[in-house]
């Protein structure tokens, strides 16, 4: 059930609305791009962070400028010592790399250089804003130090920050080279993301078009360009989908959408969007497509 405040701040926007569409629009944007305060850790959190710890120790920690301020990535060697091939994680919205450990711990035993980057706003990165456009800059930060990759792996929203990255959709970014790329409980349309914010808060047609010109002069192309799935059509990369058909925050719809756009899918039952980083199986099929492009049991 909506509480008061929240009526009231949809009440706040409709007015608004009706008097200043375009500067209501910037404000929707600068609310979808607000990132979760960085001390408001629950205490299962505080829990999984201090378990990590150890983990995070084993990493060099690299400051990358971007036009946006710093972010840190975080440098995972492996045994192989120079010349190993470096794989490129990137973690969702709401997250970090710490929730990437089973992933990266698998690559590195593969013999991978494992580089995971902590998006603006997250992690060990500070700010309290993100967007694609953002994103996008922070992996082309992390490839200009550390690419090119053999394989991107992006869970959530950071699929889809790699889909655009290496599709170079973001305008005056240049695109990620990466031999594979692999998208975990991805989504592929940004347009649908928008659209279930703007149903979230009520916003009318004309906030709901100034929104989407903000996203255009941020990124440089209009929202119905950022659809992973069609990008995904005219890009030469060999991509794998694995995704749970019961993940109940980015529906297996969208992993359909990349299998038909050309993506190997594999169905990975009962892991949930974010159990799903945790499992061994999983972790396994990566990396195993990160070496040889290996196609798992879908």
């Amino acid at each position: 059930m909506a509480t008061v405040g929240f009526l009231l701040f949809r009440s706040a926007f409709a007015l608004a609305e009706q008097i200043a569409p375009r500067l209501t629009g910037r404000a929707a944007f600068e609310l979808f791009c607000r990132t979760p305060h960085p001390q408001h850790v629950s205490p299962r959190e505080a829990a999984v962070l201090g378990d990590a710890a150890p983990f995070m120790a084993e990493a060099r920690h690299h400051w990358l400028a971007t036009p946006e301020g710093c972010v840190v990535a975080h440098d995972f060697r492996s045994d192989v010592g120079h010349g190993a091939p470096v794989v490129l994680v990137i973690h969702g919205w709401r997250s970090r790399t710490e929730h990437m450990r089973t992933i990266i711990t698998t690559l590195r035993g593969e013999g991978f250089r494992v580089i995971a980057i902590d998006l603006p706003g997250h992690g060990a990165s500070p700010g309290r804003r993100l967007n694609l456009a953002i994103a996008v800059a922070a992996v082309r930060a992390a490839a200009d130090w550390f690419g090119p990759f053999a394989a991107i792996v992006g869970h959530s929203f950071g699929g889809a920050v790699a889909v655009n990255a290496v599709a170079g959709s973001i305008r005056g970014i240049a695109p990620v080279r990466t031999k594979r790329l692999v998208l975990v409980s991805a989504p592929s349309s940004m347009p649908a993301i928008f659209e279930d914010f703007r149903r979230f808060l009520g916003l009318g047609t004309r906030t709901q078009v100034a929104l989407s010109h903000e996203v255009e002069r941020v990124a440089g192309r209009p929202l119905e360009d950022f659809v992973g799935a069609d990008q995904l059509r005219v890009m030469d990369t060999p991509t794998l989908a694995i995704h749970a058909p019961d993940d109940k925050e980015v529906p297996f719809e969208e992993a359909r959408r990349f299998e038909a756009a050309g993506a190997r899918l594999m169905r990975a039952p009962g892991r949930g969007h974010r159990r799903i980083l945790a499992d061994d199986e999983v972790s396994a099929a990566i990396a195993g497509f990160a070496l040889f492009g290996e196609e798992p049991a879908a």
